[in-house]
């Protein structure tokens, strides 16, 4: 983990003093208690595992204002104009399976209240997708009402990230363990579908740290060293049908998409054209 790029290494430091942080606010013991009274988590494996569009394809479409190398996404995504919720029922209307909402602040703009926001707006299940470094952070992720967490294989050794999945499961949270290297997914291959196979999910992100550039190839690559196909999810760099269908093609039947959809005016409509392929897609009543 000596390697990694620069701005990675400043979001992990910054994310473990906000961790150390958070625990003098809200002890564990305190999580624990509203854990407690948490309604079960929605089945986000089986939403992204079974998708039942006409595509056979699986999108968890993402609510993201920012990025560290792009910015505000759009303009109106500024201050309190950001509506969380409305863009959430947008998604679920476009065809989503599920949501994925990044609650990172000080890097991406998002807020762990928004999961809140968007379960209360939909029912579709919601991906706390954030920099986790600590066990603290899944009970914060659990009390918050997340229904599944990331982890970045490239953030964690080995032996927390078997300890992060065991929680996870222990806590009823679908885990979606994101690698973007080929070291990093044979690093991590023995441990695809522990602990148990109904509770983790196998992420490719095409994106480079390095370079920040992306290239769907690099799913279509890496997915030829996984066996089990049904649980691996793209990430970055989708932003068509046409690249569905190739993950399709590859046996790859998930895809997490973000920035592409909030670039547009409506990301609903953006992802429903996706979906079908279509150029326009009539009003719904």
């Amino acid at each position: 983990m000596s390697d990694l790029p620069d701005t990675l290494k400043t979001i992990l430091e910054h994310k473990r003093a906000e961790v150390a942080a958070a625990k003098l606010r809200t002890p564990i013991a305190e999580l624990e208690a509203l854990v407690a009274q948490e309604e079960p988590p929605r089945n986000f494996f089986a939403a992204v595992t079974r998708p039942s569009n006409l595509a056979n394809i699986a999108v968890i479409a993402e609510v993201k204002r920012k990025s560290p190398s792009a910015g505000v996404i759009r303009p109106e995504y500024e201050g309190h104009r950001f509506n969380p919720a409305e863009i959430a029922r947008k998604y679920r209307a476009g065809g989503a399976a599920a949501i994925s909402c990044l609650t990172d602040e000080r890097f991406f703009g998002g807020h762990l209240d928004f999961i809140r926001a968007i379960k209360d707006a939909v029912s579709l299940p919601v991906l706390r997708k954030d920099f986790l470094v600590d066990p603290y952070q899944l009970w914060e992720s659990r009390a918050a009402g997340a229904d599944a967490v990331l982890l970045i294989a490239e953030a964690l050794t080995e032996s927390e990230i078997v300890d992060m999945l065991i929680l996870g499961q222990q806590l009823q949270l679908t885990t979606l363990l994101e690698v973007h290297t080929m070291d990093n997914l044979l690093r991590v291959r023995p441990h695809i579908g522990f602990p148990h196979p109904s509770y983790m999910l196998l992420g490719i992100n095409n994106r480079d740290l390095t370079t920040m550039r992306v290239d769907l190839a690099h799913t279509l690559r890496l997915a030829e060293l996984v066996e089990d196909r049904s649980v691996l999810v793209s990430e970055s760099g989708i932003s068509s049908h046409a690249d569905l269908m190739k993950l399709h093609a590859a046996g790859v039947r998930i895809a997490l998409v973000g920035e592409h959809l909030m670039r547009q005016a409506d990301p609903g409509d953006a992802l429903a054209r996706m979906l079908t392929g279509s150029t326009r897609v009539e009003p719904k009543d």
